[in-house]
């Protein structure tokens, strides 16, 4: 019997699907873990990953939200002493006015009756000196004892001191006048008006003041600051302000004071800086860039891109040549401007992983078998 073609090849295409078997064997893979390291068989394949040279902080501006409030050294919150109906209105929003000037009347009991106790306790007065005379003349006449003449001296004394405490709680109270006059206790610019005519007003309730005035020309900033941002921040330190509505421009303040405190809820630092306003064209409540010079600080800096946090550890990626990386731990800093202080870990002019650095790490187990956790950049927050 004539063997068919088949049987004959059939040997020489199991040899040879043995041999590509052996090839598909010996091939490498395409990464390798070493510890630490991560090794790509194939240099001309990190093309992907992306470098930049480890090096020493040159300094900077650090950026920090910030928002634009009255000076509250030059700023009154105007309310009544009394409960009482407005009756008159005498300034608007916009308006300057001088220390005394009349803001508002308004009708009152309350100041009412306060006026006439100072009225009523100043005619006691002059009752009680006319009988203060009256005793005198008779004392030295003979007529009545010195005791009459001590009492009316006690009754004299006693008018004049309830006279003077009525006259003094309807100062307190803003009194001149028959009616509530409500005054400003400061020059400058109403900047707030809440009240209309006919409002009844009572000091126990609460709610906004009826006015605000304020000098305008010099303004505080309230800027929120982390706890990293303690060290460049100090007090007389110059800033630049940049706000939104006048683009390309800098506006210049001072730092005045930096609370003592952290806020255990935003962990944010309250900075009080305030700035000229002359032009009155910064307004109040704006919210702005408070732009401060920072100095070199002595430590190195990478682009924020190379630090990333794997469970409770950063780290960064260090080419050590031949395709391999160098995944190591670091300690950093202040985060600013896309550039983050390094502490601890790198060396000046070590080349670190800035993209891609997230692919290399994905090549790490736990002891559980798992990638580690997800990486993200560094929060400093």
């Amino acid at each position: 019997m004539k063997a068919t073609p088949f049987l004959y090849t059939l040997p020489l295409l199991l040899c040879l699907s043995a041999c590509g078997g052996n090839d598909e064997a010996a091939r490498p893979e395409p990464v390798a873990v070493e510890g630490n390291l991560v090794v790509l068989s194939e240099p001309d394949k990190a093309a992907f990953l992306k470098l930049s040279t480890v090096e020493e902080d040159r300094g900077g501006v650090m950026r920090l939200p910030g928002r634009l409030i009255w000076n509250e050294e030059k700023t009154a919150r105007v309310v009544p002493q009394v409960a009482g109906r407005v009756s008159n209105i005498a300034v608007d929003v916009g308006q300057r006015v001088k220390k005394g000037d009349l803001l508002a009347m308004l009708e009152s009991p309350d100041f009412g009756e306060a006026l006439a106790d100072t009225r009523k306790a100043q005619a006691e007065v002059g009752l009680a000196q006319k009988a203060q005379e009256r005793n005198r003349l008779l004392f030295e006449a003979g007529v009545i004892a010195e005791k009459e003449l001590q009492q009316s001296d006690a009754a004299a004394l006693a008018a004049r001191a309830e006279s003077e405490r009525t006259r003094r709680r309807l100062a307190g109270l803003g009194g001149g006048g028959d009616a509530y006059a409500l005054r400003a206790p400061l020059a400058g610019t109403v900047v707030e008006r809440n009240i209309n005519p006919g409002l009844e007003y009572r000091p126990d309730q609460e709610g906004k003041p009826l006015f605000v005035v304020t000098d305008p020309a010099n303004l505080w900033v309230r800027i929120d600051a982390t706890e990293q941002d303690l060290g460049r921040l100090r007090e007389g330190a110059d800033f630049s302000l940049v706000v939104r509505q006048y683009p390309g421009e800098r506006f210049t303040g001072r730092i005045l004071r930096v609370a003592d405190f952290v806020d255990p809820v935003s962990r944010t630092i309250q900075v009080r800086g305030e700035v000229a306003n002359a032009d009155r064209r910064l307004k109040g409540e704006m919210f702005v860039e408070v732009l401060i010079d920072t100095p070199p600080s002595g430590w190195l800096r990478v682009p924020s891109a190379a630090v990333f946090l794997a469970g409770e550890q950063r780290y960064a990626f260090v080419e050590e040549g031949g395709a391999r990386y160098r995944r190591q731990a670091v300690t950093v800093g202040a985060d600013r401007d896309g550039w983050i202080e390094v502490r601890s870990g790198l060396k000046v002019g070590e080349k670190v992983v800035v993209e891609g650095n997230l692919h290399l790490l994905k090549y790490f187990k736990d002891e559980t078998g798992d990638t580690q956790a997800s990486p993200r950049p560094a929060d400093q927050k």
